[in-house]
Parts: C-alpha cells; structure tokens; sequence
C-alpha cells in the first residue's frame, strides 16, 4: 500500500467496501436475485437485503423483471440502473474520430457515427464539441448524459488530463479537456488509446471471467497502442506513461518513429511502417492529413490474398516484428494473456504462424511461448467501449483504506 495515499478505515468502512463488491457484482452478473447475490458474496440475505436496498435508494441499482421460482416467492432480478442516462465516447485517431452513446454498462444505444479529425487542436476541440451537442440532441431518448470519455492516440498527463504529446496528430500540451468541459458543461475524461483499449477487455469481463488478472492490450492501427493491466488494474506508472511499448527499441538503427526517435516497435508494426514498406518510401513521423495515404491495410491484404508478392511480404514483415515486440512484451510482463486489435487481423489466418515464430524466437521460456492470444475484432469498438467506461468505472473502482 502507497503510504502517502490511503483512507483511514471507520466504522462504516466494512459496508462501504461491501457496498462496491455488491455493486460490481451486480453489474458484472445481471440479472441477478438477491438469493444468487448473497451466495456470489458468501453472506446471509439479510445483509444483502440491507445493502441492495441502500443502493436502489441511491438510484445505483434497480429492480426489473421477475424470475421462476423453484420455491416460495418469485425472486426479482437486479440491475445497474442506467435507465435515463447515457454516456459519449469518443475514439480520436489522425484521420477520422468516432463517436458512441452508451448505457452506464458499455451497452451500445446509438450506433457508431464519425467525422474528419482537424489536426488544429483550437478547431479540433470546436468541432468535436458541436458533433457531441449534435449527437445528444438528436437522441433525446438516449437520455442525460452524465459524461464523455475520450481515447487519445498519445500520452495524457495523470490529473489535468493534458494531452502531453499525439505524434500522429501533431500534438504537445494540448488542453483538449478544459475546451471540452468549457463548451460541453459535462465531466470529461481522456486517456491514452491503448489503456482505454485495457480497461474496455476488463470492462466487458462478466460471471466467472470477471475476475480480475494480468492482461496486455496491443492495438496496431497509424500507431501501436499498449494497455497493461495488473491484477486487474490499469498500469499507469509515475508519469502515467507506463506501457509505451510502442516507444521500445526494437534496433537504435532502425526506421524513424513519429515520436521522434529510431527503432521504435511501432516504427515497424504501425500499419504506416507495414504502407512503407509496400510503397518503398516513408510514410511515418509526421502528422497524416485525410486521405494522404492512397491505400489502406485492408486494401493491401486484398492484394496479398489476390497473389501481389509484394503485399504479402510486406505484411509478413510486419507479422515477424509484431511477434518480436509481443515476445519482448512477454518477457518484461508475463502477462496471462495478450489482447490484439487492428486492421493486420484481417490477415491473421495469414500470418500467425510467423507472429507466433517470431514471439517464441524471443520469449525466454517454452511456457512464455504458449502465451494466450486473444483477437479482439474492430465490430467490438475495444477504443469507444473503453472511452465509455472512462465516466463509469471509477464508481466501481475497490476503496483504498489502512
């Protein structure tokens, strides 16, 4: 425990601790009765009784529908109650950014909309706050929206939420959160793309795998993007920077980074380094204004599925690199499982084979090896549901006391 940040335990710490565990259990098992409840918490039902009450008073949690009773009375299943509110993700990437209303639970109620992504910070933070208003005002029914999370692709100062630096935007001390809550009136929260990416895989956990454990989130896209979370928590680190293995040097030779650097993994896996190498020129380290690329990843996978040799090695390259970081990855965490997303999972049937070559060719154990890989499909918005669970979380987030 940090010594300089703790809260005193008093009387009515053991409720409010088991006030949280009911809370989370509720929303990682619903529906649930109050009878499965107290046996999930091993406690009597009096005393989820007691706790269920205080939360539905609290308008936490309610009531809905009524199951099968195996005897005596018909038990009533608990819900988080999200009814009437709504929250605003927001996925910032250097072409486009894309926007999703959801419920306090990650439940998508207004389908994934998106505009051009002005590089200008002043006109950027303008714009995305009148597509939010937009956005809200013609989905009334959604209801009140009580947040708006927002995934950037760089690195965000823990507290001010300043964006510090967005390579592919072009960004440095960026104050994109106080435009926002200026022109919005809402709470906003921003964080780093690759942890919201994490803290979206926990989020979505429910029953028995909700459990918390050790997890990597790896999204390739114009940049490459890392979330880690131990013991069920996101790493974050002193400067809240913890987890850029994107930034970690593959060869101090190597080809030039949008953060400024050589060598970086993300200079050889990004889906720009994987362009690169097929057009024979650089297409990294510097801002990416709409359409400078004239194809995508996708485009090229067509190619290397419709025979174009080049295509498909310069997608193998990638796929070799990409288990080189993963096996390097391994090593420093020893994580229990990898999550992967991005635009190369396309070709995966194509290329694991020389991802899983090249992660044992680093890894320092057989068992390393073996590491599970999780493909997480871009249908399940990892960036948006993440965003989202930015202004939900932190009231399930575990009560830090002596």
């Amino acid at each position: 425990m940090d010594p300089r940040e703790f809260r005193l335990a008093t009387r009515s710490t053991t409720r409010e601790i088991n006030r949280q565990i009911a809370l989370t259990l509720i929303r990682t098992h619903q529906p649930i009765s109050r009878a499965d409840l107290a046996r999930v918490m091993g406690t009597r039902r009096s005393v989820v009784t007691l706790l269920v009450n205080e939360l539905i008073a609290e308008g936490q949690v309610f009531e809905g529908a009524t199951g099968e009773a195996k005897r005596g009375r018909k038990p009533k299943f608990l819900y988080i109650d999200s009814r009437g509110r709504c929250v605003v993700a927001v996925d910032i990437r250097p072409t486009r950014t894309y926007l999703l209303i959801t419920d306090l639970t990650g439940r998508e109620l207004v389908g994934v909309t998106g505009f051009e992504t002005q590089l200008d910070p002043r006109r950027f933070a303008a714009e995305l706050a009148r597509r939010i208003k937009a956005l809200l005002a013609a989905n009334a029914e959604a209801g009140r929206c009580v947040g708006v999370g927002v995934g950037v692709p760089g690195m965000v100062e823990q507290g001010s939420e300043r964006v510090l630096l967005a390579p592919h935007l072009g960004w440095r001390d960026v104050k994109l959160k106080e435009a926002l809550v200026a022109a919005l009136a809402l709470p906003v929260h921003l964080e780093n793309s690759g942890r919201a990416c994490a803290l979206a895989q926990v989020w979505a956990a429910r029953g028995a795998a909700a459990v918390p454990g050790n997890l990597v989130f790896v999204t390739v896209s114009d940049g490459l993007g890392v979330g880690v979370v131990i013991g069920g928590e996101l790493l974050r680190g002193q400067h809240n920077i913890a987890g850029e293995f994107g930034h970690m040097p593959l060869s101090v030779d190597g080809p030039r980074c949008a953060c400024g650097s050589t060598g970086c993994w993300e200079a050889y896996v990004s889906n720009l380094a994987t362009l690169s190498r097929y057009f024979g020129r650089d297409l990294q380290g510097r801002p990416l204004p709409a359409g400078a690329v004239p194809l995508t990843v996708d485009d090229l996978i067509v190619r290397a599925r419709s025979g174009d040799a080049k295509a498909r090695a310069a997608i193998e390259a990638t796929a070799r690199y990409l288990g080189v970081g993963l096996g390097a990855l391994i090593n420093a965490l020893d994580p229990s499982r990898i999550c992967i997303a991005g635009e190369i999972l396309g070709a995966w049937d194509l290329i694991e084979t020389t991802v899983r070559s090249g992660l044992a060719e680093r890894a320092l154990t057989p068992a390393a090896a073996t590491t599970e890989i999780v493909l997480v499909p871009a249908e399940q918005h990892p960036r948006l549901r993440g965003a989202a669970a930015l202004v939900a979380s932190p009231v399930f987030t575990r009560p830090a006391v002596a």
